[in-house]
């Protein structure tokens, strides 16, 4: 009955994706099948852990949170968890060898949202990046790896990069939630009441450069995950075309999205160039 328990574990992890990112999902159901139930179980704990301090404004996030992180440290040391989010992680960290301290220093950024109106110094900004995105990616890695140590280190820095420029984009796509919902601005030194266009395109600079050194990782991954995070990286790089032709004060106004029929389309394009090498 073990295995019908983390049947049902690993069909929630999948749900849990499949109802929060279209993007994503795509991307992974096109990594080789070996790697869906575990990049699964690495987004639906990432997603978990984010919604307790994005959503349920109404009750004490900071006991639901601690709560989380004692659940996930519990069901990583017995092997097992009730919770089936973290029953599937947790068999995902210990088969992968996953650090613990890549999850610490994920949950420290999602504690650091708990206190919204702080203003973010750049020291403050690198270490909510690195544990909001780079080591997720760094997560993600071990299980592209299969455990092989020496790729794992070999493409570390580039998968940083990509989580940083997927963040990144997160941050601008979600400007207006982020400061009137929830009275956050993360990007540091910048007054939202100010953010113009040529503000912008600083930040654009900074994440165009991201983009580029993780696209140089992507074309060395192996090939069962290269299609999948390469499909993922050119719906985030058409994203971020379309919010680098958006004014800011519409930035401001609005989230910017990709239509799901424009994400196919992409997707038929990004089929083309990875089937002729042309990555």
């Amino acid at each position: 009955m073990r295995a019908l328990f983390n049947r049902v574990s690993k069909r929630t992890s999948k749900m849990v994706t499949n109802a929060y990112s279209t993007s994503f999902s795509m991307g992974i159901f096109l990594l080789d099948r070996s790697l869906h139930d575990h990049i699964y179980a690495i987004y639906g704990f990432v997603r978990f852990a984010d919604e307790i301090v994005d959503t349920f404004h109404e009750h004490d996030q900071k006991y639901l949170l601690d709560d989380f992180k004692k659940q996930t440290y519990d069901a990583i040391e017995r092997g097992i968890s009730l919770n089936p989010i973290l029953n599937t992680f947790q068999e995902t960290v210990r088969a992968y060898e996953i650090d613990l301290e890549l999850i610490d220093t994920f949950l420290n950024s999602m504690e650091m949202d708990l206190n919204p109106g702080v203003a973010y110094t750049q020291d403050k900004y690198d270490e909510y990046i690195l544990g909001s995105a780079e080591v997720v990616g760094l997560m993600c890695l071990k299980v592209f790896c299969y455990g092989n140590s020496e790729k794992y280190e070999e493409l570390k820095l580039e998968a940083m990069k990509l989580g940083s420029a997927f963040q990144k984009i997160n941050f601008l796509r979600d400007l207006n939630a982020d400061y009137y919902q929830l009275g956050r601005v993360y990007f540091p030194g910048i007054d939202i009441t100010e953010f113009n266009d040529e503000v912008k395109l600083q930040i654009e600079a900074d994440i165009e450069k991201d983009f580029r050194k993780g696209y140089e990782g992507i074309v060395k991954l192996p090939k069962s995950s290269r299609f999948g995070v390469y499909v993922a990286y050119v719906y985030y790089y058409a994203l971020f075309q379309k919010i680098k032709t958006t004014p800011a004060n519409v930035i401001l106004q609005q989230r910017i999205r990709i239509p799901n029929r424009n994400k196919y389309s992409l997707l038929l394009s990004s089929y083309f160039r990875h089937s002729l090498n042309l990555l």
